[in-house]
């Protein structure tokens, strides 16, 4: 009991890592139903891509006037036909849309500008790259809002370890903040939040939870 109003009491503090759920259901229901338990414990709400193919960006509209008080994150994942994209997700309601590190530059560029010309902000998904250490710097020329080091779905039961990537890309930034995203956890976490992304982006671990509350909780602590 003495843990649990100890937790209920955490604030959200703009000095620290902001905390990301990425709601990847394509059930706009019940990705909605675990919202409505973790708004006030989160800084930003993900529209996933599987939301997003499966509701199209209505969905971005309709969690944006449900919870203003969020940052809400479309991840379009763009590849080609940057500003049309990005366009469609920034009028939807999105405060931020993802373009991938695998794009062209001028793509990137052109996304980047629409969010520019909206007042709205840019993640880039470092999903795929190969080389991180060119891309990242690259790409911090550009100065998108964000670079978000992913370990993909795909990867994550394959043991792949991301702290190496972390390590290249907060050395590398000088313009550009870092989110790390992909299998986050408790256990994982205290080695991430040693570099101090400025995002740290939770799924499963919430989403899939019994109690999805408890389990944002515990992420929200460990970020304070």
């Amino acid at each position: 009991m003495e843990t649990e109003k100890r937790h209920e009491n955490i604030k959200k503090d703009n000095d620290c890592m902001k905390l990301q759920l990425a709601l990847d259901s394509s059930n706009s229901q019940e990705a909605k139903r675990i919202l409505e338990k973790v708004s006030d414990l989160v800084d930003i709400v993900e529209v996933g891509t599987p939301l997003l193919m499966k509701e199209g960006v209505k969905v971005v509209t309709e969690i944006k006037d449900a919870h203003p008080q969020l940052e809400v994150l479309a991840d379009l994942k763009i590849m080609d036909a940057g500003d049309i994209e990005a366009r469609i997700g920034l009028e939807a309601g999105a405060d931020i849309v993802t373009v991938l590190g695998v794009a062209h530059d001028v793509t990137i560029r052109r996304v980047v500008d629409q969010a520019r010309a909206l007042s709205k902000q840019v993640m880039i998904d470092l999903i795929a790259v190969g080389d991180i250490q060119t891309r990242i710097n690259q790409l911090d020329v550009i100065a998108p809002d964000y670079c978000c080091v992913h370990t993909a779905f795909d990867l994550q039961d394959h043991g792949m370890d991301p702290l190496r990537e972390i390590q290249l890309v907060q050395s590398a930034l000088n313009q550009t903040q870092m989110a790390v995203a992909g299998g986050i956890n408790p256990e994982i976490l205290p080695d991430i939040i040693v570099y101090h992304p400025a995002v740290v982006i939770v799924g499963g671990f919430i989403t899939n939870h019994p109690e999805p509350r408890r389990a944002a909780l515990e992420i929200r602590e460990l970020l304070t």
